[in-house]
């Protein structure tokens, strides 16, 4: 158990020093790329742009959540500040699809009203900003793949540097062709791809948030093998299971024993094949006789 809490506990820090570095990386390159934007008038560039500022706040908001997430828990937060982080990814999905709304519009307005785009110094600085994103990137998806805050930022930097791909390549397409409209498809084209991820990042977020029960948990398997594997648990109902944050799962149930059975020993049973058979973290079980479930004895 001390040995899971160490790890927990340097999974946590190595996560915050590669927020740190990342917020680091991506806001000092976002200035360069912004006036890049704007000599140029590259929307590729400015939406770009638009999107490593919002970036930088999310991955500020990324690494604050993951520093109250280390509170201990107290009377007001019983399981902690565990699902700060979760909830920062919700916020970090919602900011992901207003960005790509932007960037459609901006899209479409320019497709009607084509307006010159300087090739050569969109080139110049979509490619540092590529350099930049893949460094960033690298430093981000070499963390915790189960921690919803790394995967959002991730997914942030993700969606920068497919934009400075996106304006890479318009770039060389204006400078050999001057076809300009290349600029603002490829940016609806960068969109759709971060539209897919932000929208898979906040439905998994919210669901969380919403105590759904953890994706790949059967409830109807657990209360079906607990009775089956287990001869002196008679029945098991009112099942509740839900998420503190990805991969640590929760549940609550009633169980129906006999009454010879030992039910200290079964209670260990029933925890243990929990943990080993469905990776429930925390259970709490409601010991019941056959005279009938207490909720519904309390409400006849």
């Amino acid at each position: 158990m001390s040995h899971q809490h160490d790890h927990g506990a340097h999974g946590e820090h190595d996560s915050q020093r590669r927020l740190g570095w990342a917020i680091l990386l991506t806001g000092s390159f976002m200035v360069a790329e912004l006036v890049g934007g704007v000599l140029s008038g590259s929307l590729a560039l400015l939406a770009d742009a638009g999107h490593m500022l919002t970036d930088a706040g999310a991955l500020a908001l990324a690494l604050f959540a993951a520093w109250v997430s280390r509170r201990p828990a107290d009377t007001r937060r019983s399981y902690g500040y565990h699902r700060v982080q979760v909830l920062a990814a919700f916020v970090n999905g919602l900011t992901l699809i207003a960005i790509v709304v932007w960037i459609a519009i901006e899209a479409i307005r320019r497709l009607f009203a084509p307006i010159a785009v300087a090739g050569s110094t969109m080139l110049v600085i979509a490619g540092l900003g590529l350099v930049v994103n893949l460094v960033v990137f690298a430093i981000l998806h070499m963390g915790d793949r189960e921690n919803l805050n790394i995967r959002g930022a991730a997914l942030h930097v993700l969606g920068d540097l497919l934009g400075s791909v996106a304006a890479i390549v318009a770039a060389v397409v204006i400078l050999l062709t001057g076809w300009t409209p290349i600029d603002p498809l490829l940016s609806l084209l960068v969109a759709a791809l971060i539209l897919r991820s932000a929208w898979k990042l906040t439905r998994e977020s919210g669901h969380i948030l919403l105590e759904g029960t953890p994706e790949g948990l059967d409830v109807e398997r657990v209360k079906r093998e607990l009775a089956e594997q287990l001869p002196e648990v008679r029945d098991v109902h009112h099942v509740h299971a839900w998420s503190l944050t990805p991969g640590r799962h929760l549940m609550s149930l009633h169980a129906i024993l006999d009454e010879e059975a030992d039910q200290e020993r079964v209670l260990v049973e029933i925890k243990a094949m929990l943990s080993d058979a469905f990776a429930v973290e925390h259970a709490t079980i409601q010991v019941e006789s056959w005279k009938g479930c207490v909720d519904e004895v309390g409400h006849s």
